[in-house]
């Protein structure tokens, strides 16, 4: 059985089929104990998770999470699937069987790679960010306060730079990386490592002139909504594009 939690909630067995899940909280209440990874989840915190984003928990909390953990294990196929504990429930699942889990493992491992062999980097990375259908825990009724979404999608952006960091240096066409960039910059548009990663490409796809006109529109647009000038590290990319050729 896998679980998908990074996008609309889902499970799939062993034939990859999608099983029915039923309504919201139920996607609510796999989306948080996949989210802990096979770990025990006490009671008080799933009933906050499923019952969450303002709405109020029913008057007896517990025994409401109980039909609705009876009717999860159902629809995954039987009693085994989700296991109760003296404090809570837990997922009878290892986290290599989660999404989630599996994207941590594989952007650390391609991060860790980057220094060594970009192209490796560049491939394990590439299937960590497959994995990603949508937002993180996406039926989680407080998703967007929750700090493990948050990490989450931290995790990603990393992740991205380091792909694109891995592929410039694996011999990627440069050119076929710069509309990536140029949409992660109109998200993050005074990020300045960003800045750094679309300069370097445009100077390694060619674009000399349009790497010096791009730093000295964000070195204008810095002083006039910011009332700052580039850092270190813009600075002395600006300097490499203005020496001359070797």
């Amino acid at each position: 059985m896998r679980y998908l939690i990074l996008g609309v909630t889902e499970a799939r067995g062993p034939d990859g089929g999608s099983l029915p899940l039923g309504g919201p909280r139920l996607r609510a209440l796999l989306a948080a104990l996949a989210l802990r990874g096979g770990r025990t989840v006490p009671v008080t915190e799933l009933v906050a998770d499923v019952w969450g984003g303002g709405g109020e928990p029913p008057r007896d909390a517990p025994a409401a999470l109980q039909a609705l953990v009876s009717r999860l294990r159902r629809a995954l196929g039987g009693k085994h699937t989700v296991l109760a504990g003296a404090t809570g429930y837990r997922l009878d699942a290892t986290e290599d069987d989660i999404d989630l889990h599996v994207f941590r493992r594989l952007a650390r491992q391609g991060a860790a790679e980057l220094a060594t062999d970009p192209a490796a980097a560049a491939r394990t990375l590439g299937r960590a960010l497959a994995l990603w259908r949508g937002p993180a825990l996406a039926d989680l009724p407080d998703a967007d306060t929750e700090p493990a979404v948050r990490n989450a999608h931290a995790l990603r952006e990393a992740a991205v730079r380091d792909r694109i960091d891995a592929e410039l240096r694996s011999g990627t066409e440069p050119a076929a990386l710069l509309p990536e960039l140029e949409q992660l910059l109109v998200a993050h548009p005074y990020d300045e490592p960003l800045r750094a990663r679309h300069l370097r490409a445009l100077r390694a796809a060619g674009r000399q002139a349009d790497a010096l006109l791009a730093y000295e529109e964000f070195r204008r647009a810095l002083a006039d909504r910011l009332g700052t000038d580039p850092g270190p590290e813009l600075r002395s990319l600006h300097a490499e594009l203005l020496a001359p050729a070797p």
